[in-house]
């Protein structure tokens, strides 16, 4: 395991560049990236290739500050956008054809405070404190305006996670709804939130989720749980046994992995249907509360905060789901890193 520090002062963000050594050859075209940022004010975006090399530090223009969430930073055919919570907007950026560099594209007002956002269906969805809105993407940037909104249920700041599935996004509220909205034929958010059927009577704290298709895996992270929401209902439920509190999840195949804060470890399960059975309760082990999971082109990223320092693992992944540490970047004097998205090799060139 090769093991990199970084010193994230106010200075030193100011000065860090591109790695000397920034990939090595690869047989494709466009190299993979791992993303974070450091959710701090300023917030900064922070790039890495596979091997825990620093690419690129690029500031959002705008200031962090989110907790308690995932999907702060969103990825799809070349854009990524990033969450700064303290400025109530998410910058934009956009992967060059070269599929190397990232360039800030725009900075989008959103409604109330950002938490978490997605994309899909030609829009990026931006979940807020109280709302959540859509905005049309084009290659050539994203729409300032939102072409739909709508307010949460509760609307309290308890915001967990955005996800888009066919025909509705999905959404969590830590204050216990897991709700849909209804989107139109062209993608944008129309009508109410509606809290979803059959969620579990023991519900407490929904929080993260992964989505594919027409299902998506949410943590009741409190109750130990995950379950399976279809069609505006919970079809089943699965307990986290001897890993305590699920909250983020990653999703691949028939691969689910769900990072478990207090009990610093991920653990993976495997999905078919309408089943969710734990294949591992200990598929890795971390220094800190894990705060969010990506999988992407073989390798999973999770970023943990020890209440010190946070830190970015990089793990690889087998055809059996079993993961391989292969480096770990260190965010010394840093608690706040927030989200985490891994570049496929080809997105650069999916324009």
């Amino acid at each position: 395991m090769l093991a990199r520090i970084v010193t994230l002062s106010a200075s030193a963000l100011a000065i860090i560049g591109t790695a000397a050594n920034p990939a090595n050859a690869q047989s494709h075209a466009t190299p993979e990236l791992v993303l974070t940022a450091t959710n701090a004010s300023p917030n900064t975006l922070l790039v890495y290739d596979p091997s825990g090399n620093l690419l690129q530090s690029i500031a959002t223009h705008g200031h962090g500050g989110v907790s308690g969430n995932a999907g702060g930073i969103a990825k799809h055919r070349g854009q990524v956008a990033v969450v700064n919570f303290g400025s109530s907007d998410v910058s934009v950026f956009d992967l060059g054809t070269d599929g190397r560099r990232l360039h800030l594209q725009d900075l989008v007002p959103a409604v109330s405070n950002p938490v978490s956002v997605a994309f899909g269906y030609n829009h990026l969805y931006i979940l807020s404190t109280t709302s959540v809105e859509s905005h049309w993407v084009s290659p050539a940037g994203v729409d300032p305006q939102p072409d739909g909104t709508a307010t949460l249920l509760h609307a309290d700041g308890s915001a967990g996670q955005v996800g888009v599935v066919t025909g509705q996004l999905v959404i969590t509220e830590k204050s216990n709804a897991i709700e849909s909205v209804a989107l139109t034929a062209d993608g944008a958010v129309t009508g109410n939130a509606n809290l979803v059927s059959d969620i579990p009577a023991n519900v407490n704290t929904p929080l993260g989720l992964a989505t594919r298709g027409n299902d998506a895996y949410v943590t009741i992270a409190h109750a130990n749980e995950i379950s399976l929401v279809r069609d505006d209902a919970v079809l089943t439920t699965t307990p986290s046994v001897t890993q305590h509190a699920p909250c983020w999840l990653a999703l691949d195949g028939p691969f689910l992995f769900s990072a478990n804060s207090p009990s610093l470890s991920v653990s993976r399960y495997a999905v078919y249907g309408q089943h969710i059975i734990q294949d591992a309760a200990v598929a890795a082990t971390f220094e800190g509360d894990p705060t969010d999971i990506a999988y992407g082109a073989g390798r999973l990223g999770v970023i943990d905060s020890d209440g010190t320092n946070s830190h970015l693992s990089i793990f690889k992944v087998d055809e059996d789901g079993n993961l391989t540490l292969g480096d770990v970047v260190t965010f010394t004097g840093v608690v706040s890193t927030n989200g985490v998205v891994i570049i496929t090799s080809d997105e650069g060139l999916a324009r």
